[in-house]
This record gives structure tokens, sequence and C-alpha cells, in this order.
């Protein structure tokens, strides 16, 4: 294989050190040397451009696309799996170089990207989403008709559960259907029509019962946790990641710390729904009144957060709102007090770290996949971001633009 050197540029490696010249070599898919005046078979200018590791986002449903239910419901069911080539191609145009599918990617959706039958990023998955009865994911309604966020099929099994032997049952399922992570609904949310975002969910035998199972197949559990008290819930319980956590307090903020536990902010995930609704997006009684009331609430709890201290990983919920879109993130947690530096690395490094892949990817350096960002510009100019992305490198293979 070839030795590619792109030099003349600028790193940021992923660590949070400061930006400086220097080039990266990489050879058959991985990084072989980060530093100045490299030298290789072929050679790249990337002269005014920076490169950064490639990007994570760590919350995302890529068979969703939008919010619009009406127009869901009357979509074939298989409709969903072509939606998802799109929406991973349209992510890795991002930059965005691996992302965790918080419910809905199958194993087939994985082992697609894996073998190059589509183009994407890595995928972590999910699967299925736990949710109790009368939960973030139940999708019963009033005229006694069930209208779920997801259809059940043999590669992801269903997702309502009630009890602590159902939950048992449940994870085992989903571990046998290929899940990288569990995800359980600790509250209730904004999509769902009938339930509360400040209402906790699952008892504690409940939870027991997941870790158990979780732990035991050796995999991490990601909590959509909203309400004040599903947060401490799904802490005390010993999950890797609160997803949105959207009313923090003091002792949620202190308790995460403590143990270590990680957040996934979210903050573009109601704005998205707030701005489908003014475009005509179809939405169940209720739900554009919960987002309009949680933004605020959201951001002040991702303040509180990282003032504190608590591990920050980058995820946008994108599926609620545009694949492609995901970068408007960055904004919002730099404007949540992160420093660009520190949001820079919440979704490179510390993403990676989250959701284990870090031994592989997550920062530029010798040994790593060659995931690469060549970005002009500003690298902390991040209303323009996007736009500034002049090419990315997917395991040394060059996927979008050119340079």
């Amino acid at each position: 294989m070839s030795r590619t050197v792109l030099y003349g540029g600028r790193i940021f490696d992923g660590t949070g050190s400061p930006i400086a010249d220097g080039d990266v070599a990489f050879e058959d898919g991985r990084i072989v040397a980060v530093g100045t005046g490299l030298d290789g078979d072929d050679g790249v200018d990337v002269a005014g451009c920076t490169l950064l590791p490639g990007l994570f986002d760590c919350h995302v449903h890529v068979t969703s696309s939008g919010t619009d239910f009406l127009r869901r419901l009357q979509r074939p069911f298989s409709y969903q799996f072509y939606e998802a080539v799109r929406n991973l191609a349209a992510t890795l145009d991002c930059g965005i170089t691996t992302v965790r599918d918080a419910g809905g990617a199958d194993l087939g959706i994985q082992h697609a990207v894996d073998d190059g039958l589509i183009e994407g990023p890595r995928l972590r998955i999910a699967i299925t989403i736990l949710s109790q009865t009368a939960g973030h994911g139940d999708g019963w309604l009033p005229s006694g008709l069930l209208a779920p966020l997801q259809v059940n099929h043999p590669g992801r099994p269903p997702g309502i559960v009630d009890g602590p032997e159902e939950m048992r049952k449940r994870v085992r399922e989903i571990v046998r259907a290929g899940a990288n992570v569990i995800k359980v609904c600790t509250s209730g949310g904004v999509l769902s029509p009938r339930d509360n975002p400040r209402h906790a969910h699952f008892r504690p035998d409940e939870l027991a019962a997941l870790m158990a199972e979780a732990t035991a197949a050796g995999l991490p559990v990601m909590a959509h946790a909203q309400a004040t008290d599903g947060i401490k819930a799904a802490v005390r319980a010993g999950v890797r990641s609160i997803e949105h956590g959207i009313y923090l307090d003091d002792e949620a903020i202190a308790m995460m710390l403590e143990a270590g536990t990680w957040l996934v902010p979210t903050l573009i995930a109601p704005v998205s729904v707030v701005e489908a609704a003014k475009n005509g997006a179809q939405l169940p009684d209720g739900v554009v009144a919960k987002a309009e009331a949680v933004i605020d609430a959201h951001n002040a709890s991702f303040a509180a957060a990282v003032a504190a201290g608590v591990k920050v990983a980058m995820g946008t919920d994108s599926g609620v709102g545009p694949h492609g879109s995901n970068l408007r993130e960055l904004a919002l947690m730099a404007a949540g007090g992160m420093t660009p530096q520190e949001v820079l690395v919440a979704t490179t490094s510390s993403a990676a770290e989250l959701l284990e892949v870090h031994a592989d990817s997550g920062t530029l350096a010798p040994g790593k996949l060659a995931d690469i960002v060549v970005l002009a510009g500003d690298p902390v100019d991040f209303a323009h971001f996007k736009d500034n992305i002049r090419a990315v490198y997917s395991g040394g293979r060059l996927v979008r633009g050119q340079v």
C-alpha cells in the first residue's frame, strides 16, 4: 500500500493540545506518523487548512427523517432503510465518521456500512429503545390506535417492557440482535404525546435487571433521561451516559460527577421540533408546547453541567432534526459555556472515549484509523464549520470532497 501525506497544514489532534503546524501520513487505512516534514509516496497539499480527527455524533436516528408523524405513517415499512442510506451520506458530509444510533438502525444497516455496500460513518447501534407502558416509546393514542416511533421487525425487538422479568428477557433479545449499547428511557420525553418529560419512568428493580443483563453482555447503557428524578435513577443504576439531561439539578450534577457519568446534551433537538412545526410538520397534540417549554431549561442545565465539569460528548438527536445539520450543535455547546477547544474535544476524543472506540479513533496519532477532516478557514468558526469542510477521509479513503 502507498503512503499518503497530507502536508503543509495545521493540526488539531483531538487531545485539546493547541493547534500547530504539521503533517499527517497514513498507509493501509491507518495513521503512521504525525509531525512536520513527513514524506510519502503520494502528497496532498493542505496549506491553509486544519486537519482534525474524524468527528463523532453520539446520538442519531438514521432510519428517521424528521418529526412529521402523518407523513411517516403513510410510508411503506421498508422506506426507512432507504432513508438511512441518504441520512448516513448526509452525516458523512459533515465530517462525521462515527455515530451512535440511539434506536432504529439494526444489524443489517451496520453490516451494510462495514462491508461497503452503502457509504456512511461507522455505526454503534442500540437497535431498540426500551420504554415502560405509557412511556416515551409507547405509541398508544386516545383513539386506541398505536403509532410507535419504530415498528418492530425481526432485527428490532419490541421496546415496551414492564417489570424486571420482561426487562431481563428484552435486554437479552436486543443483545442477540447485535446491539453495541442498550438504550432505556428513564423519563418521559418531548416527541411522545402521552407522557411528561418531568416524570421519571421505570422502578429500581426494573433498572437493576437491565443493568445486570447489560453488564453480563459487556454492553454500556445509555439513558434517555429528561426528568430530574429520571436522571438520578439512571445514574444510581449505573448507566454510562445521560441523553438530553434537560432538568438537571445540583444533586443530579454531583451524582454524575461522582459516578463519572457522561452527558450527551442534544441541544439542537427541541429547537428542531419547534422549527419543524413552523415549517408545517404534522405533530401530535402537545408536542410543540413541550418542545418550547424545555428549551430554556435544557440550556440552563447544560451550562450548569459544563461549569461543574461533567464529561460531555457531542450528540444531536438527528432524525428529530435534519441529518446533515448535525454541526449546528457545536455553536450551541459553545454558547452553553464550553470553550471552542472543549467543543472540538467533545466531538472527537471525548466522544470516542464514551463510545469505547478510543483505541482506534478520536485523535490524530500513529496507529489510529486514518479518519481525517480537512477544514479550511477558522476551525472554531462553528457557524461556518460545515461549509469549510474541504475533504473527509475514512480509514484513509477519500469519501468526500477534494483538496
